[in-house]
């Protein structure tokens, strides 16, 4: 098992909307976690028909999933049982590159604050050649519904 693995295993997400493949470094500061888009993910079939690029809302979920729910479970350090609730409260995001099928991206996240249960971050994504895909914040609710 990763250093990181329990987190992953509390993600209240599943294939196909699991969009975290890796997570290389957690702290109570921020995250940083890798993806890698199949090429045979359903979203490319309509987007664009000669040259498929990844939505820029399935890059902000990415962002969201590594960047605030992964670094949020860390924070809430709750035991293993523990259910969460998440809700995406807010989002400003910035596009500079597009997302091809099969790329990696790495998703590099800054706490900004957590507190009742609000995590707001700065977050970024680069691509295998660490270009900026996008950045921005988002920031959502993270709690455990034992402690709702």
């Amino acid at each position: 098992m990763q250093p990181f693995d329990y987190i992953l295993l509390k993600l209240p997400y599943s294939k196909p909307f699991l969009f975290v493949d890796t997570l290389q470094v957690v702290t109570e500061n921020g995250v940083e976690g890798q993806y890698t888009f199949p090429a045979d993910s359903s979203f490319y079939a309509g987007h664009f028909n000669k040259m498929p690029v990844t939505p820029g809302v399935i890059l902000t979920e990415v962002m969201a999933q590594i960047g605030v729910v992964c670094l949020g479970i860390f924070l809430l350090n709750d035991s293993p049982t523990d259910e969460l609730e998440v809700a995406l409260t807010a989002t400003q995001i910035d596009f500079y590159k597009p997302v091809f099928p099969g790329e990696t991206v790495t998703v590099r996240s800054s706490k900004d604050f957590f507190r009742f249960h609000k995590l707001k971050c700065k977050v970024e994504m680069l691509n295998g050649k660490d270009e900026l895909v996008c950045r921005g914040t988002i920031a959502g609710i993270m709690k455990s519904k034992s402690h709702a």
